[in-house]
Order: C-alpha cells, then sequence, then structure tokens
C-alpha cells in the first residue's frame, strides 16, 4: 500500500467518524516558541490550551513534521528520521479516551478490503501510563486485548509533552510485532526493534509549566477540557504495509536512496559507510525540499540554518560516496519533488523555485569545501613541518565553525594524510558551543505565547469587520482594550495602548505590506496609531498612543487612516506586483518571489535566481515596467477558488499559505497574483518606477531595491543635477561623461602608481645613510628612525627590511622605524639572527613602543609591527625601544 493511500484511507476514516480534514499546515510554525512545526498537534495547540476556541470538536489531519534533535544520528540508524509525516485524529473536548482507543483498533484491524489496514489483532500490543486503569480496561474490555499484551510504563516512554510549558498528559501507545526474526520476546518493553511502535493517543489533561527534561517538569492545573492527540507516523505504517524492514526502504523515501545509489556507483546494502550516507541523503532530501517548498531558504541562523545545515550534510555525503566536485543536488530534487508531489501539490507547482534555491546552495557549499580544503591543506603543512601526527581539536573546530567544514570530511581527509585528528578536543570545544547556543535558546523559550486574551476579545466580539479595501476613514465601537498584554477598561493620555474596534479601516501588516498609520478618535479621546496588527485570525488590533483623553471600551469612536501614507504603499505594493512580473519574463518562472517589504515610496522585491543579475536586463526589467504603467492599465481585485485562480495563472506566492477562497489582484493582462493587500485603481497612478539594484541576500535568493512615483522622479531629479554639474565642471557633453570620466580615473590610477613608486624610493633611499649612522649597544647595531608622515605601513616595513640587509649577517642588528601614514602611528621592528641569538626579539621591541603610543601590536621574532594612537609620542617610543635593547642585553 502506498503511502498517499495510506493517507487517504487513514483521513477517510476518521471524516467519515465526524471529523473536519485539515491540510497540513506549513513546517514554519505560527507558534512563536517553535521553530518548526515538531509534532502532528502544533495547528491545534491553541486550541488545547483554551486560548482560541476551535472551529470544530474534531480534526484529522496528516501533518508535515521536522525534528532536529537527533540530526546527527540521522543514517546511523534505521529509526532515525529529521522529516516525516503524522497522521493524526484530535479532540477539542468532544470525545476522550472511550473513544479514542477504539477507533485506533477500528482502523488498524478493519480489513483492507473494507477501507482498513488489516493489522492481525494478536499482532499488536498496547502500553499504557503507569496508573492509567481507565485506559487499561478500555484495551482489555472494549478492544478486547489480552493482558498479557497491555503493558504499564513509565514517563519516560507513556507521559507526552512538547519539550516546553504547554500541554501534556498521559498517554497510551501501538505496537506491531514483526516477528522474532527481528527480536526477542516479551513485548514493547523488552525490544522497541521487533515490537514496533504505530499509533501514540496522547490524552492532554495537564497545562504543564517548567519543563527540564522528559521526565522533569511541572503540572499547573488541568486543562480547560480533557482533549485528545494522537499520531500515527506515516513512514512507519508504510514500512509494515509495504512489508520492508525500515523507513529507508518504503515507496517515498527508496526512490530518492536509490537514486543517490546510481549517481554515485554505490549499492544500497554492500558496507555499514556507504548505508550511513545513502539514508542521510535520501532522509535530508525530503526534508530539504519540503522546507523549500514552505519558503525557507538557506542561510546562518533560525530554521534558515536548518535547511543549511541538512542540505549540506546531504552534499556532504554524497561527496564521500566519491561525487567529488559533480553536481547531483538537481536530480536529487527532481526525484524527491516527484515522490512527494502526489501529497504535496505546491512541490510540483513551485519544482523551478525549488531547484533554484537548492542548486545554488549546493554551488555555495562547494565553494566552501574548496576554501576549506586550501586551509586543511596549510593546517596539515603546518602539523608536519612541528613533526605533529594529530590535527588539533582546534584546527579541525576552525575548520567546522568558520568555514562550514565537516568533522567527518576532516577525520577522512587527515587520514589519506597519514594523520589522526584530535576529536576529543573537537568534540568538546562543539560541547561548550552548543552549551551556549542552548542557554540562550532557553532563555528565549518563554513558553506558548498567551494569546487567549486576544482570543477572548475575538469570541465575545466576533470578527473584525475590515473595510481598508474601500475605505480610508470609518464609524466604529471599541470591543477592546489592552495595556501590556492585559484588558483594561478605560486607558488615559500618555498611555501606549492596543485598540480594537469592531470595524476598521486600518490595513493590518501583513503579505510584505506595511501597516497603515494614522488616528482612532473618541468623544473625550485621541489615539495616535503607529501600527497595525493581526495576531489572530479575525483580530484586527491598533496600536499607539493616547495623545489627550480617556479612551473606553464601548465609545463610539472615528478611524482616519493616513491617506497619503496608504496611497504611497499602494503604489510600492502594485509596483512589487509588476516588477515580479517582470523578472519572471525576464529569468523564467523560477524567479519567484521570496519576500518584500512595500513602503512609502519604495519598495524591495526577493526572488530566487540562481546568479547575480545582469544591468542589462534590470534595466529591460524597468523599461517594461514603465511601459504598463504609460499603458495605465486598470487594477482589479476579485474572489475565487484557489483551483480557478491556479487555472487562469495568478501567480501564488513561493511558501506562502492560502484558504480556499483566495483574492486575486490583477493589472490588466499583464500581471495576476494571489494577494491581500491594498492596490491602486491604475497601473498609471504609480507614475514611475526606477530600480536602484540589486545583491544577494542569501544563497539563490536576490534582493532588488526601487523607488515609486514622487519618490523615484525626486531621485532622477537629483541624478540630472548632478550630470549637468559634472558635464559643466569637466566641459564635456552629458553622453560624452562615461568615457571622459574613464579616461580622467585611468590617468589618475597611473599618476597614484607613480606617486607611490616615487614615495617609495625616495623612502628607501635614505636606507644607506641610516646604515651609516647606525649606533652600537654592546656590540649591536641598533638604528631607530621617524619616517615623514604618510609613509605607508609597507614603505615602512621595506625600509626597515633594507636597512638591515645592509649590515654583515654575523653582526647583531635590530632596526627600528616608524612613521604616520594617515591620522595613526605605526611602527616596524626587525632584528636579524645575530641579534636573536642575543636575545632579542622584534615582537618584544614592538610591543614596548606600541604600549608607549598608546596601543599594541606584535608578531615573529625576526619582523614585527604594531601602532597606536598618539603620533606625538614616536620620539618616546623610540627612546623606549633603545632602553629595552640596553636592557635586554645587560
Amino acid at each position: 500500500m502506498e503511502s498517499a493511500e495510506i493517507v487517504r484511507r487513514f483521513l477517510r476514516f476518521f471524516e467519515e467518524r465526524g471529523h473536519t480534514v485539515v491540510p497540513s499546515a506549513s513546517l514554519v510554525a505560527e507558534d512563536p516558541t517553535l521553530l518548526l512545526v515538531n509534532a502532528g498537534m502544533v495547528p491545534f495547540k491553541p486550541y488545547f490550551l483554551g486560548q482560541r476556541k476551535p472551529p470544530y470538536p474534531r480534526a484529522t489531519s496528516a501533518q508535515k513534521v521536522i525534528r532536529t534533535n537527533d540530526i546527527d544520528e540521522v543514517g546511523k540508524t534505521t529509526r532515525h528520521a529529521s522529516f516525516f509525516q503524522m497522521l493524526g485524529n484530535f479532540s477539542f473536548g468532544d470525545y476522550f479516551k472511550e473513544d479514542a482507543i477504539p477507533f485506533a483498533w477500528e482502523l488498524l484491524t478493519k480489513p483492507q478490503s473494507e477501507g482498513g489496514f488489516g493489522f492481525a489483532e494478536d499482532r499488536l500490543w498496547a502500553t499504557v501510563y503507569l496508573d492509567d486503569d481507565e485506559a487499561l480496561d478500555i484495551w482489555h474490555k472494549k478492544a478486547g486485548v489480552p493482558l498479557e499484551r497491555i503493558q504499564r510504563r513509565g514517563l519516560a516512554d507513556n507521559y507526552w509533552h512538547m519539550g516546553v510549558p504547554g500541554p501534556g498528559g498521559p498517554c497510551t501507545e501501538i505496537y506491531y510485532d514483526r516477528g522474532p526474526e527481528y527480536g526477542r520476546e516479551g513485548g514493547p518493553v523488552a525490544d522497541e526493534t521487533r515490537y514496533l511502535e504505530v499509533w501514540n493517543n496522547v490524552f492532554m489533561q495537564f497545562q504543564l509549566g517548567a519543563v527540564r527534561g522528559k521526565e522533569d517538569f511541572d503540572i499547573v492545573g488541568e486543562l480547560p477540557a480533557k482533549s485528545v492527540d494522537t499520531g500515527m507516523g506515516l513512514e512507519r505504517m508504510a514500512a509494515i504495509l509495504q512489508g520492508v524492514d525500515n523507513i529507508y526502504e518504503i515507496d517515498t523515501t527508496y526512490k530518492i536512496l536509490n537514486r543517490a545509489a546510481e549517481l554515485t556507483r554505490t549499492r544500497y546494502g554492500r558496507n555499514h559507510r556507504s548505508d550511513v550516507s545513502l539514508r542521510v541523503i535520501a532522509d535530508h532530501m525530503r526534508a530539504g525540499v519540503m522546507l523549500v517548498g514552505d519558503g525557507v531558504i538557506p542561510s546562518n541562523e533560525g530554521r534558515g540554518y536548518v535547511l543549511r545545515r541538512m542540505l549540506r550534510r546531504a552534499i556532504r555525503n554524497l561527496r564521500l560516496l566519491g561525487a567529488g566536485e559533480e553536481r547531483y543536488m538537481h536530480e536529487l530534487t527532481d526525484v524527491t519533488i516527484s515522490v512527494m508531489g502526489r501529497q504535496y501539490a505546491n512541490l510540483t507547482v513551485d519544482a523551478a523555485n525549488i531547484h533554484t534555491v537548492i542548486d545554488a546552495e549546493e554551488a555555495s557549499f562547494l565553494g566552501t569545501l574548496r576554501t576549506g580544503t586550501a586551509i586543511f591543506d596549510v593546517a596539515v603543512e603546518e602539523n608536519k613541518r612541528k613533526g605533529s601526527t594529530t590535527l588539533s581539536g582546534a584546527q579541525a573546530f576552525q575548520l567546522h565553525d568558520t568555514f562550514g567544514f565537516p568533522i567527518d570530511l576532516t577525520l577522512e581527509m587527515a587520514s589519506e594524510q597519514g594523520l589522526q585528528v584530535d576529536e576529543d578536543g573537537f568534540r568538546r570545544l562543539m560541547a561548550e558551543q552548543r552549551a551556549m547556543a542552548k542557554a540562550d535558546a532557553a532563555a528565549k523559550k518563554t513558553g506558548n505565547a498567551d494569546i487567549s486574551v486576544f482570543g477572548d476579545i475575538l469570541e465575545k466580539s466576533g470578527k473584525v469587520d475590515f473595510l481598508a479595501y474601500d475605505h480610508t476613514s470609518a464609524e466604529a465601537t471599541v470591543v477592546g482594550l489592552l495595556v501590556e498584554g492585559a484588558n483594561v477598561p478605560a486607558v488615559g493620555a500618555g498611555s501606549t495602548v492596543e485598540v480594537v474596534l469592531d470595524r476598521t479601516p486600518f490595513y493590518a501588516e501583513g503579505g510584505g505590506q506595511l501597516s497603515d498609520q494614522g488616528v482612532i478618535r473618541t468623544d473625550g479621546a485621541e489615539v495616535e496609531i503607529v501600527d497595525v496588527q493581526t495576531p489572530v485570525a479575525g483580530l484586527i488590533v491598533h496600536r499607539g498612543k493616547v495623545k489627550h483623553g480617556e479612551i473606553r471600551i464601548g465609545d463610539h469612536a472615528h478611524a482616519e487612516v493616513d491617506v497619503e501614507r496608504r496611497r504611497a504603499i499602494s503604489r510600492s505594493h502594485t509596483a512589487t506586483h509588476l516588477v515580479h512580473r517582470g523578472f519572471r519574463n525576464a529569468l523564467g518562472e523560477s524567479a519567484a518571489q521570496a519576500g518584500s517589504e512595500n513602503s512609502p515610496g519604495r519598495f524591495r522585491f526577493d526572488f530566487t535566481a540562481a546568479g547575480a543579475v545582469s544591468p542589462t536586463v534590470l534595466r529591460d526589467v524597468e523599461d517594461e515596467v514603465n511601459a504598463v504603467l504609460i499603458n495605465d492599465l486598470k487594477v482589479n481585485a476579485f474572489y475565487t477558488s484557489q483551483d480557478e485562480a491556479r487555472a487562469m495563472g495568478a501567480l501564488a506566492l513561493f511558501g506562502e499559505k492560502y484558504g480556499n477562497e483566495v483574492r486575486v489582484v490583477e493589472v490588466g493582462d499583464y500581471s495576476r497574483e494571489l494577494c491581500g493587500g491594498t492596490h491602486v485603481a491604475s497601473s498609471g497612478q504609480l507614475g514611475l518606477v526606477k530600480v536602484l539594484g540589486e545583491g544577494s541576500i542569501g544563497a539563490g535568493v536576490r534582493r532588488v531595491e526601487a523607488l515609486v512615483g514622487i519618490d523615484a522622479f525626486r531621485f532622477l531629479a537629483r541624478e540630472s543635477v548632478l550630470v549637468s554639474q559634472l558635464s559643466e565642471q569637466l566641459k564635456t557633453p552629458k553622453e560624452e561623461l562615461p568615457e571622459r570620466i574613464d579616461g580622467i580615473v585611468t590617468r589618475l590610477r597611473t599618476a597614484e602608481k607613480e606617486l607611490e613608486r616615487l614615495k617609495s624610493a625616495q623612502v628607501l633611499a635614505v636606507a644607506g645613510e641610516l646604515a651609516g649612522q647606525a649606533g652600537d649597544l654592546d656590540g649591536v647595531s641598533v638604528v631607530t628612525h621617524r619616517a615623514p608622515d604618510g609613509t605607508s605601513a609597507d614603505d615602512l616595513r621595506k625600509l626597515a627590511l633594507d636597512v638591515r640587509g645592509r649590515f654583515p649577517s654575523d653582526r647583531a642588528t635590530v632596526v627600528v622605524v616608524a612613521g604616520v601614514p594617515s591620522d595613526r602611528p605605526v611602527v616596524v621592528a626587525v632584528v636579524n639572527e645575530a641579534g636573536r641569538d642575543r636575545g632579542l626579539k622584534a615582537g618584544r621591541l614592538v610591543s614596548v613602543a606600541a604600549k608607549t603610543l598608546g596601543g599594541g601590536g606584535g608578531g615573529k621574532d625576526d619582523v614585527a609591527q604594531g601602532g597606536g594612537t598618539r603620533p606625538e609620542a614616536i620620539g618616546d617610543a623610540l627612546r623606549a625601544v633603545e632602553e629595552s635593547i640596553s636592557s635586554a642585553l645587560s
């Protein structure tokens, strides 16, 4: 039975039993305490906590999940995975143990011909929490499971929570006995390789406070209603129903693994080392494609770092399998989209964008590997020169932390060079880094963000009537006031407040568009609104400051938007749509929007692209967009179904989430996108769009910044004035300015080089004279000299070395030269070998001089350089060096 069919049967079973089928939420968690969705119940968490009223009493879903706790174990076993899918049925105070357990038992044991999964009853075992007699009785008396196949287990196994404050409770799990060939008798408590967990019924009863560990937490109290959260791992179920040994051999994983084996000319099952790499590749490709499909872009922090780490682990393991510099990620992405696209259609739709992002990350990491290899070679050479056979933990850690060089690759390459690696030292440094990161993360985990106060307002007052598309002012009633997150009946002058109205013309920040600003007036107060947000669906919250008077719940209010700001932002938003279409026309459909910000008079637009966009393309896109403005195309917005919108070619933004009903904004026949923002009435109202430039903001993602309307005109006006001034000053026609300026710059650079050459020659010309004036300190020739101001640090170094070279090699010699290249003094000291034999070291002498100059420095025993902040102290610094030499010699 294929994975897609398992999902279909599960959802249909529970839909027939009154459950609402809820599509999988994005892997990007809405919960601010979570980086990524790490459990099937995450999208329903506010309902379990009573923070929001559930729109249905029972639900069922197939949820995408990412867990990174055991990422280093992925591949080493056939049980660990970073990406999986959780099938679940949920009750929000509707039913509890007495129904949840029979539901699970029925679906598992019902014959496949009747829509079930057809498990033999005598191969199923159940576990319950230690003191959960109620669950045990239901299993035995209602489901008919013999007592000898029901086992009690403790907190570690049969109590569930998310690892952070939130809902939790005891659970009962169902295990499938795969047979004696997989392990020993005795049920799940004896062997969880033979007895494979397939279902977990969590009985949500308690609100947990401080969560210090799996078995160490505080129970704050009971949840508002007893609820059920169940989870059935799709991959484990597929392994059983498809008759394979593990999750890496099921339909949606093995095809990826097998393609990786073909590309690297490897065979799965031949040896443990290559099998580990193939499993890592298969798992991380699934996780990576799903994350990119949900709009995550590789970066060095947050969820972007999770994605980058997984993609790079996949690339590194391809290399371990012999891929070398070959680029295989495109083909592996292709097969991953193919196998997962049956369940997630957006992957097929966004295939070009996903390829662009992953291909760019592969190219970037291969460059990192080349750099890391060069650094590695230097470290190896240094160790061999010292006679060491072991790379230090610090060297390995630097390669990993600074250059992104995986430790496994360092170990492999060191072995090829006949060297070992101080793995203990490396892991100690890694542990220290993780401890700091963990402490930082713990400090940020404040538990589930308390949005219950907003949920209460929404439940009492209903959904806010949103008027922003058609109005910039409206009459309304104050239905909610909050100060520092707490409900209050009234707020006086000078206070910062959050105001909820029953209807509003204000646009809340979203879709890249900044929020409106303006004022809310009542008979007795005025509130200046600076921000508008939607903390929960259906509720719009205005944040601002009470300028005067007192605003109260129930007050009649007049809400008025800053119209000029709204119009300027609307122009920017419409311009973003046009630029998006322009880049797709120029670069292909892979140039998908990956973010934006629409501000008054300007916008930034992020899009996926394999590399830099040429100035010619930028100019062509700008010309095309401005031609649309001249044609003054009508801007139209309407609602339709998501399927109909896609059928008519409307662009859905990469990684965005949409409901069944969507709003489409079209600009004539030129642009058509799903969008919830505000726009102009016709393209001509934009006036002018000026693209300022583009640059990289990450692997596979570029950013364009542009001006709109009067801001664009003012920019061009300033540019025109500047060009006119240059033309007048250079006595050159405007159209000839580039050639004229290029000629001037070329001559200037030539003159600067000649000037530098003459200055260097002048500086070095005194070398013979300085050598002839050398002093003698106890048989050591000593030269101290202040060079003319403006002498570069490089010339100071050359002069010192030149003077030293004029003395016989057997004559102990010290040369110290100081100068002021710009505004800060620099000192250079050199000591020949005979001088070093007398105990004189250049680094020590520089430190003495630099300290007098108010700075620091150092270097090798033969050549050293330092500096400071006190140019007036150069004479004192040189005298201090002479004293230091005398002291050292005595």
